[in-house]
């Protein structure tokens, strides 16, 4: 699959680098030009390029709270809590799209039904569900569901696509998560223009969002507001730039009504050869201040990360230094991936005026004779958080971030070990397998609390057409 270069520079200055085998990276200057062929007019036919295939995902995580945490479900109409929290989910996606159509303006579909089979269905290990298990009104895991994860149409003219209805979407700020059994998709219009060889200009707008683990649209909502917040339209524009061989560049503004307005920078540069030493330097930059109804309360909030990744062969070190300036947390919407900094862990160590550091590891076995497969481990810590000084905006929203005031000098660390392997060839060829072990521990006011948890993903992709 050709990842777009969002996603390149997503992978790029995460905190976990993967070693590159290319050859030393040119710092030479890349011109501007208009791109060299149309994707249009190689266009092949409604009909002659159509594919039908998807992925089944197997995704089991078990979470242990220590230090006093507990979670809570009920039974019989009895509250009752314990420290441990289980769910298994079998996610499949069945996509189906058809090629785009011949001639100056080309036309496709794309219909995707997302199943999910819970196989864990006990409601004293699933905990009454979450965004992990969708669950009835009485905490009972609904042990089988499907819904229209995407159903759109695109229109292409030259390299500009554009695509109406639900979809799949990816910007520093507005981006589909995919981090349990399926991903979630937004409802709305976007763009993608790719004419010139080394510029692309992007953007859409949403009104909804299909979530991971929910089978109706929802309109939406902040990640850490207290939940009663929610906006109907998402507005969003940006650009990729590369304006040397090393160096990618991403700049986005995004408007979400009575919310915020909310803008990103972030850039990537490579310098060396990993063979011998490479050096991997990762920026992003967030400003957000509160926007119309000031439904999250006011606003005025700037957050950074910034990582230095060393590879050479198999081996890779990265260290990432994050901050939060504002008196409240440097949120993001829910149901998105719309926080590309590199200390955004299991905690996003986005504390309100809270300081980060991390140290990462990898190893990539390709280099001992065993391709696909790498290991890595990481140890993040946080402190300074200070949230006494958050006020709102003494309206409805002055509780968005109800609890914040609590958070005085607060501090956390996380411990993280993780392998994974691909499969190279045969049946089961792409086919990932990934397991993962994190430990969390927060002071006593710290909003993430003390965790354990251990996962295990193995996404198989299939074709079918």
């Amino acid at each position: 699959m050709k990842l777009s270069s969002k996603a390149l520079l997503a992978l790029a200055i995460s905190s976990i680098t993967a070693t590159a085998y290319a050859e030393p990276a040119s710092q030479d200057f890349v011109p501007t030009t208009l791109a060299g062929t149309s994707a249009q007019s190689e266009a092949k036919g409604f009909i002659e390029d159509f594919s039908l295939g998807g992925t089944t995902r197997n995704w089991f995580s078990h979470e242990s709270k220590y230090r006093g945490g507990t979670f809570s479900y009920k039974e019989h109409g009895v509250t009752k809590t314990d420290r441990n929290r289980t769910n298994w989910v079998q996610g499949t996606i069945l996509n189906a799209s058809s090629g785009f159509t011949q001639g100056t303006v080309g036309v496709k579909t794309e219909v995707a039904v997302y199943n999910a089979l819970v196989l864990d269905r006990s409601k004293r290990d699933i905990k009454g569900g979450s965004n992990r298990t969708l669950a009835d009104s009485d905490g009972n895991a609904v042990d089988q569901w499907s819904k229209l994860g995407l159903a759109n149409v695109q229109f292409r003219v030259s390299n500009t696509t554009l695509t109406a209805g639900r979809q799949n979407f990816s910007s520093g700020i507005v981006d589909t998560i995919g981090n349990r059994a399926l991903p979630s998709s937004f409802e709305g219009v976007s763009f993608n223009s790719e004419e010139f060889s080394n510029l692309s200009f992007q953007g859409g707008v949403f009104d909804r969002v299909s979530p991971r683990t929910e089978q109706s649209l929802s309109k939406f909502r902040s990640e850490y507001g207290n939940g009663t917040q929610e906006t109907d339209k998402v507005s969003t524009l940006g650009l990729n730039y590369q304006p040397l061989k090393s160096l990618k560049v991403s700049v986005f503004g995004a408007n979400v009504k009575d919310f915020w307005n909310q803008y990103y920078f972030g850039a990537t540069h490579e310098l060396g050869d990993a063979q011998q030493l490479a050096l991997t330097t990762g920026f992003n930059y967030y400003k957000t201040v509160d926007e119309g109804k000031k439904e999250m309360g006011e606003i005025d909030n700037d957050t950074y990360s910034l990582s230095l990744g060393l590879a050479h062969q198999a081996h890779s070190l990265t260290f990432s230094y994050q901050a939060v300036n504002g008196n409240e947390y440097f949120d993001y919407l829910h149901e998105t991936n719309g926080i590309y900094l590199a200390n955004s862990l299991t905690s996003d160590f986005n504390g309100p005026n809270e300081k980060s550091f991390q140290i990462a590891y990898g190893i990539n076995m390709a280099e001992y004779g065993v391709p696909g497969l790498k290991f890595n481990i990481y140890s993040a810590r946080g402190w300074g958080i200070d949230g006494t000084h958050y006020t709102g905006n003494n309206g409805r929203a002055k509780f968005a971030y109800d609890g914040i005031q609590s958070q005085d000098g607060e501090k956390h660390q996380e411990y993280g070990v993780g392998a994974s392997y691909a499969i190279q060839s045969g049946p089961l060829k792409a086919t990932a397998i990934r397991a993962t072990y994190v430990e969390h521990r927060g002071s006593e006011n710290q909003s993430d609390g003390s965790i354990k948890e251990f996962r295990l993903v193995t996404t198989i992709p299939f074709n079918i057409l």
